[in-house]
């Protein structure tokens, strides 16, 4: 609900890293999650260089947001996989895809090329994988986030994987670099169609869930409550 005010961000971040200090837990041992849009970048570039706040970046659907992610400067993005593979799937002809041309497996590794390439810092985390293909498929990438039914498939199989992604590839592939202002990374998200979409998807759902979750605690606590 906070995916597009960059100050409500930046004071919601501190907040939360201050109640884990309070616990006892210092904050290099947490990542905020943020959602990618051009606010969400530009907090987590702010509290990563001001504040020393570790972000992770989600809801990353396109090139564009790769991009302004890394030249912000954050920890980790985790681009999903198997959303962008579910949205060609429902609005495309093709019902499935070989490994190498899954819409999200290129995504992710034209992603990790540019990074390589130009040698930003930023942390790629492959997620939301919807099959073992597409895992095998991001060997060599440097985080991959996978679910315990994929684990336990891949568990059972027993061969031998060759990193499909690597730093020396990735600094000779014919990619150019890109400097985004806020205008021409609207202009470029707003030409990614699955991108737009997937994006306010999941900015809705990430909402609903957390409206939800706020109805659990309020039944919860006042369960618990003495009589007055």
């Amino acid at each position: 609900r906070l995916s597009f005010d960059k100050e409500g961000m930046i004071q919601r971040a501190r907040r939360l890293i201050d109640l884990y200090k309070e616990a006892g837990i210092s904050k290099e041992r947490i990542l905020i999650k943020l959602s990618s849009t051009w606010e969400g970048i530009q907090a987590g570039k702010v509290l990563e260089a001001e504040y020393g706040i570790h972000c992770n970046m989600t809801l990353l659907f396109s090139f564009a947001q790769a991009v302004a992610c890394a030249e912000a400067g954050v920890t980790l993005i985790s681009p999903f996989v198997g959303r962008i593979l579910d949205w060609y799937v429902a609005n495309g002809e093709k019902k499935t895809y070989e490994p190498s041309e899954d819409p999200g497996v290129k995504s992710v590794t034209k992603i990790y090329n540019y990074y390589k390439k130009f040698g930003y810092k930023t942390i790629v985390m492959g997620a939301s994988f919807r099959n073992t293909g597409e895992i095998k498929a991001l060997t060599g990438c440097d985080y991959l986030t996978i679910s315990p039914k994929l684990l336990a498939e891949l568990s059972k199989e027993y061969v031998k994987l060759t990193p499909t992604l690597s730093v020396k590839e990735a600094q000779a592939c014919e990619l150019e670099k890109l400097h985004l202002d806020e205008k021409m990374f609207r202009w470029h998200h707003n030409e990614d169609q699955m991108a737009v979409e997937k994006l306010s998807d999941g900015i809705r759902k990430f909402a609903a869930d957390a409206e939800k979750l706020e109805r659990m605690l309020k039944v919860d606590v006042f369960s618990h409550c003495p009589p007055l």
